[in-house]
């Protein structure tokens, strides 16, 4: 299984340093990927929360530019793949978007990947002028855009915020853009948001970014039956289900005692977490992403850094 690095974009890096550093350190510690996420503003009194009853994350105040940071990144490596986990796609013009990460593309050599999701915050919606309850559609009109502007020129397209009649749209990406999408799979659903992700991206995209729902062995089952209807809806489709790929977002929490039954996944000691991350390899992930970004133990990206490494050289020591 392939790992990956979340980059450092919280308060309290130094944006100037931290994060060519961190991709230089993680190109040659032999990580495969580097990943930032967005996070637009933090309200001081939200009008909605990512899990009902609890507040926003006290990491999330900050999160620089994700395709800011993957520049930087792309600039000072060779090797590792460059990608967003997520960027919200119905916060941004498409065809900017489209061109933006091109323009990536190009500069690291063919190496980006473009991971979307639909978003939830309703203060970061209204604070582009843009509608919560369409964030489907638009992330639906996105992948339609950037399917068009990195295709052939001219580009046409006609959509209910692009339009676009017989235009060159360059730069072109150097090698094609993985698209994979994120967001909660339940094969069990007959309608609703989790089925119509499922059908997304089993019908529009080249993988999926899940957070696993559970620690452990349970919630590895979980990412296994919600993969295999993945695939299964994939193959239906007339998609050859074998070239997408699953890359699961682990966001790590290390504590020195162990966690009890309540805790999350990636969440306790260095053998439990390490636990989770041979549980996600053994149901078939392709590639990891070590995220300490949402953590509040640590003190420095140099902390950060050596945290990702140590859990690096378990994995490899433990044959993962």
């Amino acid at each position: 299984m392939r790992l990956g690095l979340r980059l450092p974009q919280r308060v309290g890096t130094d944006l100037r340093h931290d994060v060519t550093d961190v991709a230089r350190a993680a190109e040659q510690a032999g990580f495969d990927s580097v990943w930032a996420w967005e996070r637009l503003l933090f309200p001081v009194a939200p009008r909605n929360t990512l899990t009902p009853g609890e507040p926003w994350p006290s990491a999330y105040r900050q999160a620089a530019d994700p395709l800011a940071v993957l520049t930087a990144a792309a600039v000072v490596t060779e090797r590792v793949s460059l990608g967003t986990s997520v960027m919200i796609a119905g916060l941004h013009p498409p065809l900017q978007l489209a061109k933006s990460m091109a323009t990536i593309d190009q500069i690291s050599g063919g190496r980006f990947v473009a991971g979307l999701g639909t978003g939830w915050s309703v203060d970061e919606f209204d604070a582009v002028g843009a509608d919560v309850t369409r964030r489907g559609r638009l992330l639906d009109e996105t992948l339609d855009v950037l399917r068009a502007a990195w295709g052939p020129d001219p580009v046409r397209y006609r959509g209910p915020r692009t339009v676009v009649d017989d235009a060159y749209v360059l730069p072109k990406p150097a090698a094609p853009i993985p698209v994979l999408l994120g967001g909660d799979v339940d094969p069990a659903a007959t309608g609703g948001p989790r089925a119509r992700v499922l059908e997304r991206i089993a019908r529009r995209a080249d993988g999926w970014l899940p957070i696993p729902p559970a620690p452990g062995a349970a919630g590895a089952e979980r990412l296994r039956t919600a993969w295999d209807a993945i695939r299964q809806a994939a193959a239906a489709a007339g998609r050859d289900p074998s070239r997408m790929r699953m890359v699961v977002v682990a966001n790590v929490a290390f504590s020195e005692h162990p966690a009890g039954p309540g805790r999350r996944a990636f969440e306790g000691t260095r053998a439990q977490v390490l636990d989770d991350v041979a549980a996600a390899a053994g149901v078939g992930a392709d590639e990891l992403i070590i995220d300490l970004n949402l953590q509040d133990w640590w003190r420095s990206t140099a902390q950060m850094l050596d945290a990702a490494l140590e859990l690096r050289e378990l994995a490899a020591a433990a044959g993962i």
